[in-house]
Parts: structure tokens; C-alpha cells; sequence
């Protein structure tokens, strides 16, 4: 990977395993010699196609209908199994109980190994220890940082959003923000809950906690403007994920508010809503490259027995801020899909 060719996002926290998300990105890449196995006994990995054996890899989420979010993270692991000769079995379903359901799929399919998000993980642990005893890697991504070790996963990719939130408090601080209210558009979604306990964690102003059902969309925007309306000292919405964003920005409109909208995840239209002002900041955490290094782990793990983190450290993704000030640069990969 070139890195000299990537955004360079303004940090917000030290990238755990760096060198192995490098090392892993290189290491998915077989010859274009044929991918014959080289001296050590591992697949050839300097640059090409893999020619190994062909791999099933089933990508199983917590997608909810419409959530543009995972349209990014499926394309970066669609560019790493074409790359690795990996058949990929994509499925999703917001309901734990169902999306346990599709783990349990793929492992009568017998796939050769599944990557899976843990945005409630105790209604997950008994099927991947399933999938553990018919003998499938499990790899982790996105959600599940404070979880997948003790469910036994190999390895996990995503964002520590308890420090994502926390330092999302402390850019509002320095805005100058009063009174925030942050957006949760999934119950029981840990991952969402950290962010905004996070938030309120450093944020030196008051913060309101909003639930809204996020697959329903116009209920979100009625729900977000009926509260702007109810109480005009809120001069910030936060929300957490790009398309709840674009809608926040609508409900300021509709209620008449002065607020600000903030938010978590980036797509390309919210991307442009950087560029235009229309939204102040957000918080990246490279989906693309979750979905990517969670498949090309799964390669890695079969084909050469590597595991990023010694099994004990995740590959950190995010997070890092986009505004005016980087947001051009990062505009460029937006408009590819892949931030």
C-alpha cells in the first residue's frame, strides 16, 4: 500500500497495530508468479491475485434496510475477495436474534470462515461458539471491541468508540457548543451507547440523549425537530451515522433552530455537506478498510496462519476528524466509495 497517497485525517487517537494492518494489506497479495508457496511454507504474497485455493468467507452484519454505512464496508471486503480468490456470502439483519441466525447459516454451509459484527454481542456468543467447535475463524469489525476476546474471535477490526465519543465531547468543547443532544438510532446497539456516553464524558456542556427508530426515516427527522422545537438551548445535534446526519440537518431547518449537526461516519454526500458548511465536523472510521482487512485476515489465517494483534490487540481503524480543514482530500475517496 502507498501510503503516501492516503487523507491525511487529522488524528484523534494513536492507531493500535498499525505495522500489522500494513503487514496483513502487503500479505494479501499473492504473485502474479502463481501464487505458488514460498520457502517458509506460506501462499506467495508480493503483488497480484491470489491463485490459491478458492475460500468461502461469509460477512454476516447488523445492517439495518437502507443504512448506506455498509454499502462501504461490503465494497472494501468485495476488493479483498476478489483479490484473494474468496467466494464472499454477504447478509445482514438489524435483529440480533436474526442476524445469529445467519451466523448459524453459514456455519451449516460450512463456509471457510465468517466475519461478523458484535453490536450485541451476548445474543451472538452462543452461536460463534459454534462456529468455534465445527472448527471456522471468526474475525470481528465495526462493533465488539470491548467483547470479542472473550468470545473467542481471532482478530478485530473497527474503532474504540468509547474514545471516539470522548473525543468528539472535547471538539465540542472547542467549538464552543452549550448543550448537545446526541441521536442513538438503534436500542441496544453498544457500539452507539459508547459514543455517547463518551460524549458526555468530556463535554464540558449539557447532554441530552435522543432515541429514534433509524429504520424509519421521516420518524427520525419528526422526532429530531419536535425536540429542537421543544427546547431551543440546544445548539448542537449529534448523531451517529452519515444518513441520520443529513436528516438532523432538515429537522434544523424545519423547527427553526440555530443548531449545529455533527455526527460519526462519513458517506459522500455527507462528505459534501462538510464542504458546503452544512454539517461541522465528523468522525471517521475508514468502513471500507474494516470490511477489506476483516476478509484478507481470514485469508491470511488460512493460507499462511497469520493473526494481526498476537490475538490479544485490535487493528484500530478510526478514529479521526474531517472538517474544512482536510475534508477536500478526503472528498476525492468519498466520491470512490471508500471513505
Amino acid at each position: 500500500m502507498d501510503r503516501s497517497s492516503q487523507p491525511r485525517s487529522r488524528r484523534i487517537a494513536p492507531v493500535v497495530a498499525v505495522a500489522a494492518a500494513a503487514a496483513l494489506t502487503l500479505a494479501g497479495c499473492s504473485s502474479s508468479s502463481g501464487g505458488k508457496k514460498s520457502e517458509g511454507g506460506g501462499a506467495d504474497a508480493s503483488a497480484g491475485k491470489a491463485t490459491t485455493p478458492r475460500m468461502t468467507v461469509a460477512l454476516v452484519t447488523h445492517q439495518s434496510p437502507g443504512d448506506t454505512f455498509w454499502d462501504i464496508v461490503r465494497k472494501g471486503a468485495e476488493a479483498a475477495a476478489a483479490k484473494d480468490n474468496i467466494k464472499l456470502v454477504y447478509s445482514a439483519n438489524p435483529s440480533a436474534g436474526e442476524q445469529a441466525n445467519l451466523v448459524q447459516n453459514a456455519i451449516d454451509q460450512k463456509v471457510d470462515g465468517i466475519a461478523v459484527t458484535l453490536a450485541k454481542p451476548d445474543a451472538l456468543k452462543s452461536v460463534i461458539g459454534k462456529a468455534e467447535q465445527a472448527g471456522i475463524p471468526v474475525v470481528g469489525l465495526n462493533s465488539g471491541l470491548n467483547d470479542w476476546k472473550d468470545l473467542g474471535l481471532l482478530q478485530f477490526f473497527g474503532q474504540d468508540e468509547s474514545v471516539a465519543g470522548e473525543a468528539f465531547g472535547k471538539k465540542l468543547n472547542e467549538v464552543g457548543a452549550k448543550k448537545a443532544v446526541c441521536v442513538i438510532h438503534e436500542q441496544g446497539n453498544v457500539g452507539l451507547t459508547q459514543r455517547c456516553d463518551g460524549v458526555k464524558k468530556t463535554f464540558e456542556g449539557k447532554t441530552d440523549t435522543l432515541y429514534v427508530n433509524g429504520t424509519d426515516m421521516p420518524s427520525v427527522k419528526s422526532t429530531i425537530t419536535a425536540k429542537l422545537k421543544q427546547d431551543s438551548a440546544i445548539d448542537h445535534v449529534v448523531t451517529l451515522g452519515a444518513p441520520f446526519a443529513l436528516t438532523a440537518v432538515q429537522s434544523v431547518d424545519e423547527s427553526g433552530s440555530k443548531a449545529k449537526v455533527a455526527t460519526f461516519d462519513l458517506n459522500k454526500d455527507l462528505t459534501k455537506a462538510v464542504q458546503d458548511d452544512t454539517i461541522r465536523f465528523a468522525v471517521d472510521q475508514q468502513p471500507y478498510l474494516q470490511g477489506y482487512l476483516a476478509v484478507d485476515s481470514l485469508w491470511l489465517y488460512k493460507n499462511n496462519g497469520n493473526y494481526s494483534g498476537g490475538g490479544e490487540q485490535p487493528v484500530l481503524t478510526g478514529p479521526a476528524f474531517v472538517d474544512k480543514s482536510n475534508v477536500e482530500r478526503i472528498a476525492e475517496f468519498a466520491a470512490k466509495g471508500t471513505r
